[in-house]
């Protein structure tokens, strides 16, 4: 049952300049999808939208059922300033609308923010060709056609078969019993050593803060590196099996690991994270669907900040961060006990639900698939890729900047 998503190369992507997005990419786009594209739009009720480049402007809107471009701006709804390169990310599915606000390189000028991110599925259906999400386009069944048990779990000894199924129906999986509490507990003892070293300008952590402005250490990053017990688990089998699972080339050679603490009464920085997708700043072309990985190192439930998810939303061109008002697929929370694993897609929409009455523990890795036949994932200089990584902390304030909810 693939999950494997992707329809562009890295090896094509360029920097492509304001004139040639404006005068033949767009315009090509609408050749193929004005149709599509005009349907999501007006399915979401969004405004028509301007875009500022440089010295140049165009105006998307609905003409009738199709978008057509304008080679100006409108007077009225959206308006939106990019840079070049924010541009060319834009159309290149390199950066989504959210990932160039948390970026800082795109300012709304007028009109909501929300709107802006609101966008995004309309952009993928005009350049990409994905339908917008509609209320009933998605159905959950099992293998003999009936409706999915969403509460289900599993076990190693269960059907690889019919794990692979609900994995694909439903972009994530829970997982029973995989980890003892033994383990658990070196790997508990490794984080709050890891936690306790941390520092706010080391650029290997996220902080976050409390009601009284004390800031905390809520994300260690590269965690896998300081403790040993974690990185034995990382290539256990009772983990490494997951990579198979789909038959789609997924990897594990090289597993990484961040851990997280979440402690009770944070009200600011990125600790309890809203709704989002991991591919929603950008990329989901490129790289969907990898598998990213939870360990519960302490149990999970509603009082203590159960993993949200939405299932079928992996299967859903939707806005990357919020939970869309349109939005017909009901959350639900992923309820774990120590040593359980969650798996979720890399575009399965989640969240993490804030801790009321006990703090948990919970480390992420995760599985990528292996580059398509030609082509060359690149990879950053460690430098700075660390330092991209790091600077997440503070996304909060970055969005805040552009005019949008930073809480959203």
């Amino acid at each position: 049952m693939s999950i494997d998503k992707r329809t562009r190369l890295y090896r094509e992507t360029r920097d492509i300049p304001v004139d040639e997005v404006f005068d033949l990419l767009l315009p090509e786009a609408l050749k193929r999808n004005a149709q599509l594209a005009c349907r999501g739009l007006n399915y979401k009720a969004l405004s028509p939208i301007s875009i500022h480049c440089g010295a140049r402007a165009i105006t998307l809107a609905a003409h009738g059922d199709a978008l057509g471009l304008i080679d100006a701006a409108s007077s009225e709804g959206l308006h939106v300033e990019l840079s070049e390169e924010g541009l060319s990310n834009l159309v290149q599915d390199r950066q989504t609308t959210m990932g160039l606000a948390m970026t800082s390189k795109v300012e709304v000028t007028h009109g909501k923010f929300d709107e802006w991110i609101g966008w995004e599925p309309v952009f993928r259906a005009l350049l990409d060709g994905r339908p917008v999400h509609e209320a009933g386009a998605i159905a959950l069944r099992d293998r003999d056609g009936n409706p999915l048990d969403l509460t289900r779990s599993f076990s190693l000894d269960d059907d690889r078969e019919e794990i692979s199924q609900f994995l694909n129906e439903a972009g994530f999986l829970h997982i029973e019993n995989i980890f003892s509490a033994r383990e658990m507990e070196e790997v508990a003892r490794d984080l709050d050593a890891a936690i306790a070293e941390a520092t706010p300008d080391d650029g290997a952590s996220w902080w976050a803060g409390t009601s009284t402005e004390e800031q905390l250490a809520v994300r260690v990053l590269w965690f896998d590196e300081k403790s040993a017990a974690l990185r034995e688990l990382l290539y256990d089998d009772r983990l490494q099996w997951l990579a198979s699972l789909t038959g789609d080339g997924h990897t594990g050679t090289k597993m990484g690991a961040e851990g997280l603490v979440k402690p009770l009464d944070i009200q600011t920085g990125l600790s309890d994270l809203p709704w989002h997708k991991d591919c929603g700043q950008g990329m989901h072309s490129y790289y969907c669907s990898s598998l990213t990985v939870g360990i519960s190192v302490t149990g999970a439930d509603v009082e203590s900040g159960a993993l949200g998810v939405v299932p079928g939303s992996h299967r859903a061109n939707l806005q990357p961060a919020g939970l869309d008002p349109s939005l017909d697929l009901v959350p639900i929370k992923l309820e774990t006990r120590t040593g359980d694993l969650t798996v979720h897609c890399s575009d399965t929409l989640h969240r993490a639900h804030r801790p009321t009455k006990q703090p948990r523990k919970v480390v992420y890795s995760g599985f990528r698939l292996a580059a398509l036949p030609g082509d060359v994932i690149p990879k950053l200089p460690k430098d700075e890729e660390r330092a991209t990584r790091a600077r997440l902390t503070n996304v909060r304030d970055r969005i805040a900047a552009t005019g949008g909810d930073a809480k959203a």
